[in-house]
């Protein structure tokens, strides 16, 4: 599979301050983006329009969701702001 990011999560990649880390484990879902592992809890978010996942990096939380054979990275943001 191959893994888009939004240019808004870009940006939020290059100003966390961790960026060498997120970007490991934002290419992990590539090989594998329904499993936890270690280091990354991925998790599936009920109530939206198609099946959207979570993954928790840290305090970093990143939503995405699966087409067609693609993971679309779709938002970014820390623990502290929570889930709209």
């Amino acid at each position: 599979m191959e893994v888009y990011i939004h240019p808004r999560v870009k940006r939020y990649i290059d100003e966390s301050g961790e960026k060498e880390r997120l970007i490991k484990h934002l290419k992990k879902l590539a090989y594998d983006p329904y499993s936890k592992r270690s280091g990354a809890d991925i998790k599936i978010l009920k109530g939206k329009k198609h099946d959207m996942y979570r993954l928790r990096v840290g305090e970093h939380r990143f939503e995405y969701f699966i087409d067609e054979g693609k993971v679309w990275i779709d938002n970014a943001f820390k623990r502290s702001r929570g889930y709209k």
